[in-house]
């Protein structure tokens, strides 16, 4: 990373300091409401209720108690490891614009004051796509839950395997997977937070093996996206396809949780489960 994008802020209008005098656009209803007044909403529009984007640290802001949060493996870097051309620009642009190492952030938290291993996917940083760093942290996540016998906390937002790292980056599913089962077979809790969107390989394996699967209303989930399944079935889709409402009806969600009550929800399965 450059050392002058240490001081250049991330490419989300909602983040920085909040200024009275300072409105954001809501691309849904077109209102503007003051940035101060959608951070209090859980950047959530306060006319249209339709949900704005938000970065990974800012999710386990809200999911855990103040000042709880503890990194790991802040220093994991992707590398051009396929000399794919131009991936070393886009992993440069990705951290400035991001201000972030990678494309998930995972740590040691308190939620309700129980302690839990939490992992949140940031779709600032390339679309939250997976890649052998992504894979590697969160599967360094999963083992260490083990080993501490803690519950494991996921948000996902992505659009699938990155493909600069090609099959490497497949193999990130089933090796974060397997993870995620030795988890499980020692009898410790993982619930996954789906946000929009959630697609591709990240959908086809570790965001939908959790043992309470939650989501964000409207989100969109499944694996291809809905052009190419309308051009595959040569048919006209749904209007609610792929939308979490739709993914709940058919059995793969179990609940849709509203950004204001997610911490709260989560703490509450938490001490179910306890």
């Amino acid at each position: 990373m450059k050392f002058n994008s240490l001081f250049l802020k991330a490419n989300n209008e909602l983040e920085g300091s909040p200024r009275n005098t300072r409105k954001v656009t809501c691309k849904k209803c077109n209102t503007a409401n003051a940035v101060s007044k959608i951070r209090k909403n859980y950047f959530v529009c306060p006319e249209c209720g339709a949900y704005f984007s938000v970065r990974a640290r800012r999710r386990i802001l809200m999911l855990t108690d103040k000042r709880s949060f503890i990194e790991h493996d802040a220093g994991l870097c992707s590398r051009n490891i396929l000399n794919f051309p131009e991936y070393d620009k886009k992993l440069s642009d990705a951290m400035e614009r991001s201000r972030e190492n990678e494309g998930v952030i995972c740590g040691v938290g308190e939620i309700g004051k129980i302690k839990v291993c939490i992992f949140a996917m940031d779709s600032y940083f390339m679309m939250g796509s997976m890649g052998a760093i992504v894979g590697e942290k969160i599967t360094r996540l999963f083992e260490f839950a083990t080993k501490k016998s803690l519950p494991v906390i996921g948000v996902t937002v992505s659009g699938g395997a990155r493909m600069q790292e090609g099959m490497i980056s497949l193999m990130q599913m089933s090796k974060v997977s397997a993870a995620v089962k030795k988890h499980s077979d020692a009898g410790n809790l993982y619930i996954n937070l789906l946000t929009n969107p959630t697609t591709g390989g990240v959908m086809a394996s570790f965001a939908m093996l959790s043992d309470i699967t939650l989501a964000e209303p409207g989100a969109r989930l499944g694996f291809a996206g809905p052009r190419v399944v309308e051009k595959t079935l040569n048919a006209p889709l749904p209007k609610n396809f792929q939308r979490a409402e739709r993914v709940l009806e058919c059995g793969f969600v179990d609940k849709i949780v509203p950004r204001n009550v997610q911490k709260e929800t989560i703490e509450k399965i938490l001490r179910i489960h306890s």
